[in-house]
């Protein structure tokens, strides 16, 4: 996929971790696993700690990644990771784009909805 075949804004609907995000429960107890208690608030502080030059968001773990591993409900991900954007394609026309000075990329994340907004745009220079 070629960066211009991702140019204007995108949206990818339910992608991102929200409160609502689908936790493990113990079936003993009903309760949900201790690691798994989780907000918003504290994913995206977690994110913001990454320190990295790729802008990061935060994506639901899989219920088994959660149980396997003990994890966190949220994972970190580059905002053009492919489980957002919902193809590997995708993704790497975002990167593309990112690195590219003739392109101008910006997101917005909804961790309300767990809406994930994406607008590239060309750079006046190009």
């Amino acid at each position: 996929m070629d960066p211009e075949a991702v140019l204007g804004t995108h949206t990818f609907e339910d992608v991102l971790f929200t409160d609502e995000t689908e936790t493990p429960v113990n079936v003993l107890t009903g309760e949900t696993l201790a690691h798994s208690r989780m907000t918003v608030k504290e994913a995206t502080a977690f994110v913001a700690s990454i320190d990295t030059n790729t802008l990061q968001i935060a994506l639901p773990a899989s219920l088994e990644t959660q149980v396997e591993t003990q994890s966190k409900p949220y994972t970190s991900a580059a905002f053009f990771h492919f489980k957002a954007t919902c193809s590997l394609e995708r993704h790497r026309a975002y990167h593309a784009a990112y690195e590219a000075d003739a392109f101008v990329v910006d997101f917005e994340a909804d961790y309300e909805s767990g809406n994930l907004t994406i607008t590239v745009e060309r750079t006046d220079d190009s």
